[in-house]
């Protein structure tokens, strides 16, 4: 618990680490505001408010710890259009090891995305120093935890509907994948923690598996017998030139694809020094998710 009432906006605050972090904000005893671009109903005393950041700036008059949450490129003019001396006590904000894992990928949008992380973290740090705000930058590897992401869901959405799924060569890329609720529970452990201020940890699961290992662990999670099918890369670029004008698959690139067989995993002792991280590690008992369409 927090030693006094302390005053909490979340912007972004409805997406899948919202979902576990706006009860845990009011558990450790914050008032919070929570901030989402659709109107939402108040509920379980948290307020929210309908903004979208890209077009309306957000106004802070009392003393807050501001989670954000959403895109981190929109926390570069969110700042930027603050007073100098306006209120933050403590800025917590995600960003991605995609700044890593994508910035020489042969994907000309991804390396784009890379590059536009990299450049908002540094954004970020500089206005916080102007205005001499304790940042912390979180870095989460691939997210999963309530069915509002775009790969462990598809995956299992995948399953669901065609009984198997495709990879590329054996699988053999490793991955971390952490839950979005040790995620939300870093928020908490970090927030006045001195350790961490102005400081970037890169955030993981505890289990360290194979691609083919995590899409196996989805299979028993939906109760079903694996059924892996390893393709050629061709056919790949003729399935992703489908599917890709659809909507629901637009966030899929051929080059996402092609690292099914490299590593993505990060370290993250240093969060477990600082703050006692301690995530999950990805189970059939960790999938919580709705696959429902």
């Amino acid at each position: 618990m927090i030693s006094a009432i302390q005053q909490a906006f979340v912007t972004g605050a409805s997406n899948q680490i919202g979902y576990f972090l706006l009860p845990r904000l009011l558990a450790a005893g914050f008032q919070v505001t929570a901030f989402s671009r659709q109107l939402q109903i108040n509920t379980h005393n948290i307020h929210w408010q309908q903004l979208d950041l890209t077009i309306t700036p957000l106004l802070i008059t009392q003393p807050i710890v501001l989670f954000h949450i959403a895109p981190l490129p929109l926390l570069v003019k969110l700042i930027q259009q603050l007073p100098l001396d306006a209120p933050i006590k403590r800025l917590i904000t995600f960003s991605s090891t995609s700044c890593f894992t994508k910035a020489q990928s042969p994907d000309p949008q991804e390396r784009a995305i890379a590059n536009t992380l990299i450049q908002a973290e540094q954004a970020i740090i500089e206005q916080c120093q102007t205005r001499n705000i304790q940042w912390t930058i979180f870095r989460p590897t691939l997210v999963y935890g309530c069915g509002r992401d775009k790969n462990i869901t598809f995956i299992a959405k995948f399953i669901q509907r065609f009984g198997f799924f495709p990879i590329i060569g054996q699988g053999t890329g490793l991955r971390q994948p952490v839950h979005a609720d040790d995620l939300a529970m870093a928020c908490l452990q970090a927030c006045f923690t001195p350790t961490t201020f102005n400081q970037a940890y890169n955030l993981s699961g505890a289990r360290i598996l194979s691609y083919r290992e995590m899409v196996t662990t989805i299979f028993h999670y939906l109760h079903q017998k694996p059924r892996i099918i390893s393709v050629p890369s061709w056919f790949f670029i003729s399935l992703f030139k489908t599917i890709n004008w659809h909507p629901k698959y637009a966030h899929l690139s051929y080059a996402m694809i092609t690292r099914m067989n490299q590593d993505l995993c990060f370290a993250y002792d240093q969060a477990a020094h600082d703050f006692e991280y301690e995530p999950r590690s990805f189970s059939e008992s960790s999938l919580e998710f709705s696959t429902k369409n």
